[in-house]
């Protein structure tokens, strides 16, 4: 597992990429290409959730109910 600084950078890194629209993220001379933005978004929950596991948090979880009247 990498150490937090690591990830931190690669999330980083990937944000960015998203935001412009690049599908392309480059850290530690390495690069990866992502073939859709849900791939990255998939990336960034991933890299967020490594990191709330090391810092000893949970990331929020949202619970959607609906409801109808009648049976």
């Amino acid at each position: 597992m990498a150490d937090l600084a690591t990830l931190q950078v690669q999330l980083d890194a990937l944000k960015a990429a998203y935001r412009s629209g690049i599908r392309t993220v480059e850290y530690d001379g390495r690069s990866t290409s992502y073939v859709s933005g849900e791939e990255m978004r998939a990336a960034i929950a991933s890299l967020q959730s490594e990191i709330a596991q090391i810092m000893g948090t949970t990331t929020p979880t949202v619970g959607v109910v609906r409801s109808t009247k009648g049976y």
